[in-house]
């Protein structure tokens, strides 16, 4: 039997390996080897919908996660993914939508004359200050915000992507789930319209009636 001493030991020990993960590279792996991309949205509880622990309690540790508007690809999602995979042990990639998304509320057409509106050149505008090799070509940016027409087919969309990408190892597991905000449970992506019946997945859902900008070919 150990006694308290061992115990405490013990825990100290793991709680400094815990704290100091990250000077470990691929052996300093969170506990699932588990990156997660998922939407910014508030109503998307990742630790809920996934069982696992990110979130809640503050600095679960199962998992690195990525947020951004729609939980879609993005150059600076697969610059973290690509950290992640080959520097920090991640052996699985996750992907988090949802339904009710606001990135199906409006056509990135109208958004884009919106800002055109209050003096915005999206076309003149640095995407990143710090980088300003990183350019849109000019009449992108439309494209670039990446709205939605289907919930459903933008995730399946990102899991291909994803796998296909070569900055991730082929070796990597990858899936891509949908939230139900509306009913709080947990979905594959599917075409199948009786399966999201009782779901707003779709832009047309929300009275957009103009095809969004294509993201992807």
């Amino acid at each position: 039997m150990k006694t308290l001493q061992e115990d405490l030991s013990a825990r100290v020990a793991a709680y400094d390996h815990w704290s100091q993960r990250r000077r470990h590279g691929p052996d300093g792996a969170n506990n699932r080897r588990l990156w997660v991309l998922a939407c910014m949205d508030e109503r998307l509880p990742v630790d809920e919908a996934l069982g696992i622990r990110v979130d809640t309690p503050a600095g679960g540790g199962d998992a690195h996660c990525f947020r951004n508007a729609g939980g879609i690809v993005t150059d600076d999602a697969i610059r973290s993914a690509m950290l992640t995979c080959h520097f920090f042990g991640t052996r699985e990639i996750v992907i988090v939508q949802h339904t009710q998304c606001g990135m199906l509320s409006a056509n990135a057409f109208d958004l884009e004359k919106s800002l055109r509106a209050k003096g915005i050149d999206p076309d003149s505008v640095q995407m990143d200050p710090t980088l300003p090799e990183l350019k849109l070509e000019k009449g992108a940016f439309a494209k670039w915000i990446g709205m939605m027409d289907d919930v459903d087919e933008a995730c399946m969309k990102t899991i291909e992507t994803f796998r296909t990408h070569p900055l991730i190892p082929k070796d990597v597991v990858i899936s891509g789930w949908i939230w139900e905000v509306e009913t709080r449970r947990l979905r594959a992506p599917t075409k199948d319209a009786a399966k999201r019946a009782r779901t707003d997945a779709t832009s047309a859902q929300f009275g957009i009636g103009e095809r969004q900008p294509r993201r992807w070919n």
